[in-house]
């Protein structure tokens, strides 16, 4: 099993800008993918950005250029460094560990990002 620990998020004002950290510990297999998602109530949880453990990164169209996915040397840690943040990225925030040789998906206990003047 795969553990999950997340860290960071709060209220920032429009512009301002927030680091997620997300820590996985457990049956780390070599073939995974980590990342985040985000929910607001009544809307479906969406993709926000992705890393594979061989270093592809993929974002959501309303984050590109805002949001940065990065992660640790030992490849067990990945932040999210939101920049420019705006009133629309309200949401909480989802890290999730996708094991793909498995398919199964553990999920963070997910952290609030509130932006708001």
């Amino acid at each position: 099993q795969v553990q999950l620990v997340e860290s960071g998020g709060g209220l920032v004002q429009p512009g301002g800008s927030l680091r997620l950290s997300c820590a996985a510990s457990g049956s780390i297999r070599s073939i995974y993918t980590m990342g985040w998602f985000r929910q607001t109530p009544g809307k479906q949880r969406e993709l926000v950005a992705r890393i594979t453990n061989g270093g592809s990164i993929d974002y959501a169209d309303s984050v590109k250029g805002r949001f940065t996915i990065s992660r640790d040397n030992a490849k067990t840690t990945v932040y999210l460094q939101m920049n420019s943040l705006e009133p629309e990225d309200t949401a909480v925030y989802y890290c999730y560990f996708r094991d793909i040789i498995s398919s199964s998906t553990t999920w963070g206990q997910g952290t609030q990002v509130t932006v708001s003047s």
